[in-house]
């Protein structure tokens, strides 16, 4: 565990993808954390369209976290995980070795218009129905998700356990959130049966710590491939998943 002032502060909900994987990443290095909940979308007081919560992060985007004894701010998932990282010295999970780190990188530039589309296809449309995605835009991120899945399989996941090699990374948290939600037990939503390397890399991830902490949301959302789910069971999840982080987090306060 880290000792700071104060625990890092984390805006966002366990729903969406990019804030588990932060979640998850500070969960699996036993960090404490403070969980603000930041409505996507909404200009309410707790929205991330709210005026406040601009103020701190302009794109209002989640998750943003903030350093309550510096007043530092930082938003984008990636960056915070990287920031997190060098910040405590994770080198187990962002390489301290340069050319390692690199290919850290390389897939979490990759991802955001590649494997992030998983959301932008399956998820999103049946979730949030607020953004009205048009179906020829979810059309288009269902292919780019299979294009991405092979190229995982074929390249990224040949030889190797995890993405960018025998050791897990900030890559993997990264991509898993966004992969793994497809997977039946939670929304159900592809089938995987193409992909045997994606499929056992998503087995390895299963046991990594935090994994079923991070993932209560989901477990509680459940099958959402012939119905969309009720906003009072997304609601209900939302909920449930908080009362597990609470727990958890409660372990790790000295």
């Amino acid at each position: 565990m880290n000792n700071t002032t104060q625990p890092i502060v984390l805006y966002g909900v366990p729903f969406s993808q990019p804030v588990r994987a932060v979640m998850w990443l500070m969960l699996y290095k036993r960090t404490p954390f403070e969980m603000v909940l930041i409505n996507p979308g909404s200009k309410g007081e707790t929205g991330s369209r709210n005026p406040a919560y601009l103020s701190k992060n302009p794109g209002g985007t989640i998750p943003t976290i903030e350093e309550r004894d510096t007043g530092f701010v930082l938003g984008e998932a990636h960056a915070i995980m990287c920031y997190l990282s060098n910040k405590y010295a994770w080198n187990d999970v962002y390489p301290a070795d340069h050319r390692l780190r690199a290919k850290v990188d390389w897939y979490l530039h990759y991802h955001h218009r590649n494997i992030r589309d998983a959301s932008i296809g399956l998820v999103a449309p049946k979730i949030r129905k607020d953004l009205d995605i048009p179906e020829a835009t979810q059309q288009a991120a269902r292919a780019t998700l299979t294009k991405a899945l092979h190229a995982l399989e074929a390249g990224w996941l040949a030889e190797s356990r995890y993405l960018t090699g025998a050791q897990l990374t900030l890559a993997d948290f990264a991509a898993y959130v966004e992969i793994g939600q497809l997977q039946p037990g939670y929304t159900n939503v592809y089938d995987f049966e193409p992909f045997p390397k994606v499929q056992r890399w998503l087995d390895n991830m299963k046991q990594v710590d935090g994994h079923d902490d991070v993932h209560v949301v989901l477990a509680e959302l459940g099958d959402i491939s012939v119905e969309p789910p009720a906003m009072e069971t997304i609601k209900n999840a939302n909920k449930n998943a908080l009362r597990t982080l609470k727990e958890k987090l409660a372990e790790l306060t000295p």
